[in-house]
């Protein structure tokens, strides 16, 4: 499969998975998982080409268990993903753009249209992440501090950290 059409092949997956299942037939349960003959169907796509797509996606968005597929994080419809809290490395790291700056360090990073906040254990993740919307920013997050002071993370199948929150004060730029 060529690079371009599994990218269209896995924008179409994540609009499924992730954001909009009602709009091609699907429902998802509540962890997030549906069948993956539900989602060869609803998509009109060969199971060859969705296990290439879940195999090669760089950011591994999506994990088949058995005879069901569900998205790792990133959702915006309610889903609970079971996963549990977790223990951080001290820095976690978040990419962004400078035209949110300085909302991001006034009002924190907020998981707006998601369940999460996403954030990467390096910084190289985090510039990809920020590269998608311009020229990206590092932002690090002090981790261990916000654990210590009671916030909860989790950790996502594909590496991704997730918490519902991070107040400016745990925030810094690079």
């Amino acid at each position: 499969m060529e690079d371009e059409r599994m990218i269209r092949l896995s924008k179409r997956m994540s609009k499924a998975l992730r954001h909009q299942p009602e709009r091609v037939g699907l429902t998802l349960d509540a962890a997030g998982w549906v069948s993956v003959a539900d989602l060869l169907s609803a998509l009109g796509i060969s199971e060859e080409d969705m296990l290439e797509v879940v195999e090669r996606n760089d950011k591994k968005r999506f994990v088949v268990d058995g005879d069901r597929i569900r998205a790792n994080q990133g959702h915006s419809v309610e889903v609970d993903l079971g996963l549990p809290a977790a223990v951080p490395p001290g820095d976690l790291f978040h990419g962004t753009v400078a035209q949110y700056l300085d909302d991001i360090m006034r009002d924190g990073l907020r998981p707006m249209s998601r369940h999460d906040v996403h954030l990467s254990p390096d910084r190289e993740t985090a510039r990809r992440v920020g590269a998608r919307r311009g020229r990206p920013l590092i932002l690090v997050v002090d981790a261990q501090a916000m654990h210590a002071d009671g916030h909860e993370f989790r950790l996502s199948a594909n590496g991704v950290w997730l918490t519902q929150h991070v107040p400016a004060r745990y925030l810094r730029t690079t």
